[in-house]
């Protein structure tokens, strides 16, 4: 789940480059050649990937980025778009496409390794693909907090760093202000989130419960700072806020990022204990994609778990293949802010699709939120 996802900066250039040299090693695509025409998140694959299955099937892989959901849904929703693989987020965008009618059903019985899917979070995706028809995940994470330890125990050492009451409490983040908040820019994101730490359903459309969303917004909105999606991390890396509210996998790689600086800041990851949001980035087929039997090729080799795992390895967001965990670094396995155990995981929550009603209040008590109102 992530809008206006503007990822990583010079080591993501160096990503999209190696993606970019390995497309284009067989030249130009002729009409007569086998082509796979691949859409999917900035920075989000294992380049090593993209050069085995084009060694393994003869395949030639096109490979396009992308750094918000708009861009691929109005892609997607005009038609014709020549894609044979996009990757959309369960909510919003996957289950909207299903409605639409703009993805194809997928024939699992030519994706075998489909079965080595974990059952439980492929049940989790549900809410917005009943039936499990349309799509695989391929990664997945929470929505939470990005935080620098030090820097807000100086301004604020009884704060809980382990709690929604850090950043939604406007005690705390009254304290922590000085040294940087920033949240992203997503009412879609936001607003489950907050519900969940009110003690109300996250799927709620109830009046009631949006205004207690925006009073609780509202009363911590003078102590942030910036309110950004990609950039918060960029932020985060680089020393200039100390909290932000974003997704797990981003966090992560900007402690990552940071820790290969010198002096950078000591960054980790907090998926609150009173319980995160799930999401899921789905590996899809679009109904006119153009190539349907290399997109099912491609889907039964992402989810080999020896390839997954480098994906994991490559980009540090968890996935949903439970054999690929031998091959997965360490560091990361350990970390239980990126594989939290099922003590953890009963926590967590995932959100359905919300009304276009629904949709436009919260946009609009977004907006008044932002410009302090």
């Amino acid at each position: 789940m992530r809008f206006a996802l503007l990822r990583r900066t010079f080591r993501r250039l160096a990503a999209i480059a190696l993606i970019l040299a390995v497309a284009s090693l067989a030249g130009p695509a002729r009409p007569d050649e086998r082509v796979l025409n691949v859409y999917n998140w900035t920075d989000y694959i294992d380049p090593q990937a993209l050069a085995r299955f084009e060694r393994e099937t003869g395949i030639h892989v096109n490979y396009d980025v992308y750094d918000s959901l708009e861009t691929l849904e109005g892609k997607l929703l005009a038609g014709r778009s020549g894609y044979d693989i996009v990757v959309p987020t369960s909510q919003p965008t996957f289950s909207r496409l299903i409605v639409a009618g703009a993805l194809r059903r997928i024939d699992w019985s030519r994706v075998p390794n489909r079965a080595g899917l974990d059952p439980a979070l492929m049940r989790d995706v549900e809410s917005a693909d009943p039936g499990n028809g349309y799509g695989a995940i391929y990664l997945w994470g929470t929505i939470g907090l990005g935080i620098v330890a030090d820097r807000i125990r100086a301004l604020a050492p009884d704060a809980p760093l382990d709690s929604w009451e850090l950043l939604l409490k406007p005690e705390n983040a009254g304290r922590v202000a000085s040294c940087g908040i920033t949240m992203m820019d997503s009412a879609t994101d936001v607003i489950p989130s907050v519900l969940h730490f009110l003690g109300r359903n996250p799927n709620s459309t109830n009046s009631g419960d949006l205004g207690a969303v925006e009073r609780t917004l509202t009363a911590i909105r003078p102590a942030i700072r910036s309110f950004s999606s990609g950039g918060a991390v960029n932020a985060l890396a680089a020393g200039e806020t100390c909290l932000v509210l974003s997704y797990s996998g981003d966090v992560i790689q900007a402690a990552a990022r940071a820790a290969e600086t010198r002096g950078g800041p000591a960054i980790r990851y907090v998926a609150p204990r009173e319980g995160a949001q799930l999401w899921f980035d789905m590996l899809a087929i679009p109904a006119d994609a153009p190539h349907p039997d290399a997109a099912l090729a491609f889907i039964n080799f992402i989810l080999q778990p020896d390839v997954i795992a480098g994906v994991t390895n490559q980009v540090r967001y968890p996935n949903a293949v439970p054999a690929s965990r031998p091959m997965i670094h360490p560091d990361l396995l350990a970390d239980e802010n990126i594989y939290p155990p099922p003590k953890r995981m009963a926590a967590f929550f995932t959100v359905g699709a919300a009304s276009s009603t629904a949709d436009r209040a919260r946009n609009r008590m977004w907006a008044r939120f932002k410009a302090g109102h």
